[in-house]
């Protein structure tokens, strides 16, 4: 097996997700993992581009001509905002700001990248969100028989419930949960902030059932993540990106709705909230709930929707989670990649 040699963009990487922004920018695990996506596309998209490895990329590599490419690439081939575009570049000018440091040699070129500019026209895009019949549908697409299908169904069934971000489902640990009366979760959510959220019974059956025959042994199983793949390690927001895509796009067989909408692992934070908001619940209290920074955040759902008045919350999806009888993910790359991935 080839031994991979460590190149100095490798070693500066390091340096920057280990040292630089945890403990001298102070930032939190929840902009790291973003930070760390950022440059996961990047190293892909930039290996495509020089038809080589990501290992073989190097700071030289860097430049603001291939940045500018790699953005372009993000809006017209991965769909993405210009909302996303404008966070990923940061990122970008953020890692070169510290290669500067790193590489004085590199300063004329890595200052081009910093200089590059945000793009204007950034709107607020409508929210998508799923109706009741499509989740059902959706979740009527996951195969129960199989381990893969029954820790589907959990994750999807807990995120509709939670309206939690993705990653904060996929940081949840097993001492996080709380599978008796009353059930409920605990969330880490952006600015290490911590809250409560409730679960229904037949929601923490899921998770139950899912660690009693899915997780493998281990010395301190409390501290094992919840969502795991097929190797026993922990799922990553690519993995549940790729599941949602595949389910919905089954379920559009039936719903044809689903094939006008662009559904992602956020809408069905949406959903969520959406239909909170239809069952009468405050404002006030969907903002706690979902762990929003201010109400100004939770208003726009206000503004998604105008069909207010339906049933409280233990109405909202009463028949989703079916008892019905009891796909692939992307895998881990290795060398850099794997190595990222596992931050």
């Amino acid at each position: 097996m080839r031994k991979h040699q460590s190149t100095a963009l490798g070693r500066s990487m390091a340096r920057f997700f280990q040292e630089y922004l945890p403990a001298l920018r102070g930032m939190s695990h929840h902009t790291i993992q973003s930070y760390r996506d950022t440059m996961v596309l990047f190293l892909r998209f930039a290996a495509a581009e020089t038809n080589g490895s990501v290992e073989s990329i190097d700071v030289s590599d860097i430049n603001a001509d291939r940045i500018g490419h790699f953005l372009t690439s993000l809006e017209v081939e991965r769909g993405n905002s210009i909302a996303t575009r404008n966070a990923r570049l940061a990122a970008m000018h953020t890692f070169a700001r510290f290669l500067i440091s790193e590489h004085p040699e590199y300063m004329d070129t890595l200052q081009l990248v910093v200089t590059l500019p945000f793009k204007r026209g950034a709107r607020v895009a409508p929210v998508e969100y799923l109706e009741e019949p499509e989740i059902k549908s959706v979740l009527a697409r996951i195969d129960r028989r199989t381990p893969a299908g029954r820790r589907d169904y959990a994750l999807f069934s807990l995120m509709f419930n939670t309206g939690a971000r993705v990653q904060e489902i996929l940081n949840l640990r097993i001492c996080d949960l709380r599978l008796v009366s009353p059930c409920q979760v605990r969330l880490h959510g952006k600015g290490n902030k911590v809250r409560l959220c409730p679960i229904w019974r037949n929601t923490a059956q899921l998770l139950q059932e899912l660690i009693n025959t899915l997780h493998p042994p281990s010395d301190n199983p409390a501290e094992q993540r919840v969502f795991l793949n097929d190797r026993g390690t922990p799922l990553t927001r690519f993995g549940v990106r790729y599941l949602l895509r595949k389910y919905v796009d089954m379920a559009a067989g039936e719903e044809t709705t689903l094939a006008e909408k662009s559904i992602h692992p956020h809408s069905l934070r949406h959903t969520t909230a959406i239909h909170l908001l239809k069952a009468g619940v405050d404002i006030a209290t969907i903002s706690q709930w979902l762990g929003h920074s201010g109400l100004n955040v939770t208003m726009r759902y206000a503004r998604a929707d105008i069909d207010m008045k339906r049933q409280a919350l233990e109405q909202v999806f009463p028949d989703v989670m079916s008892s019905a009888k009891d796909q692939t993910i992307i895998a881990y790359d290795g060398g850099m990649l794997g190595w990222l991935r596992r931050l």
